[in-house]
């Protein structure tokens, strides 16, 4: 073990989010960054540029790149965020450090307060540990409702996806017709690595939470996601207590 971590004194940063930038790799994240901005354009051309796209950001590293390129390249395309009531302080930090560098006011939606009373005086404030149907209630209060309000009307929605996230999004094509919601989906950074997000963070000085220093590579809300360790899949952080098949909130599932 490094003597310089630990348990009183973890490590400054995370590897991770360092990658060297060496030529080969500047060269496959700026391929990849212009496939992923012509995908948007061509859902603009496709669908409108008055609010028919909406961009799904829940201000994790994959969601920052999408944010840097909708906004730096002036994309007419919408961003909202759902504040699910639970998320950590870091993400709130980031919310306001976004709005301040882009020059831009996010689109928040949040959970039903009736629901969330009914959910608590019910079950417990933290019942979602309880049992894995308990914590998908939770999580369709707290995000699937309002993502339904915030997609209604939407012609297509843009989500920061990746294919190697987890064994639920194994195959994850760039665009799929979203059945439950009745729209278009695109996922413009499905075939990306982790190294090519943080490569593309760190060419163009992309705000990011500071949760991934501290070994966070995913980040929901703050009851159910933890650090990983070395070797642990960069999901392992969210729901670590339920079997990997069932780690989806349920904004994702495919229906049918």
């Amino acid at each position: 073990m490094n003597s310089a971590v630990t348990l009183l004194r973890p490590a400054a940063t995370n590897p991770a989010t360092r990658p060297e930038l060496t030529p080969a790799l500047v060269d496959a994240v700026s391929a990849k960054s212009d496939a992923a901005l012509a995908l948007l354009r061509a859902a603009v051309t496709e669908f409108g540029s008055a609010g028919e796209i909406t961009f799904a950001n829940s201000f994790g590293a994959e969601d920052m790149v999408l944010t840097d390129l909708i906004l730096r390249e002036g994309q007419p395309i919408e961003i909202f965020s759902l504040d699910t009531g639970r998320l950590p302080a870091e993400t709130y930090t980031l919310m306001a450090e976004v709005e301040q560098r882009y020059g831009t006011k996010l689109k928040v939606f949040f959970p039903k307060s009736d629901a969330v009373e009914t959910y608590v005086r019910s079950h417990g404030i933290n019942a979602f540990y309880d049992s894995v149907e308990l914590r998908k209630a939770c999580c369709h209060m707290r995000k699937v409702e309002p993502l339904q309000r915030a997609l209604a009307d939407k012609k297509a929605w843009i989500t920061g996806l990746r294919a190697a996230q987890s064994t639920t999004r194994t195959g994850l094509p760039t665009r799929e017709f979203d059945q439950g919601n009745g729209l278009v989906k695109l996922n413009p950074l499905s075939d990306w690595s982790e190294t090519e997000v943080w490569a593309y963070i760190r060419m163009h000085e992309v705000p990011y939470n500071a949760l991934h220093e501290q070994f966070y590579p995913s980040i929901g809300c703050a009851p159910c996601t933890r650090a990983i360790a070395v070797g642990e899949d960069v999901r392992a952080g969210r729901w670590w207590w339920e079997d990997p098949q069932s780690k989806e909130c349920g904004l994702h599932v495919k229906k049918g």
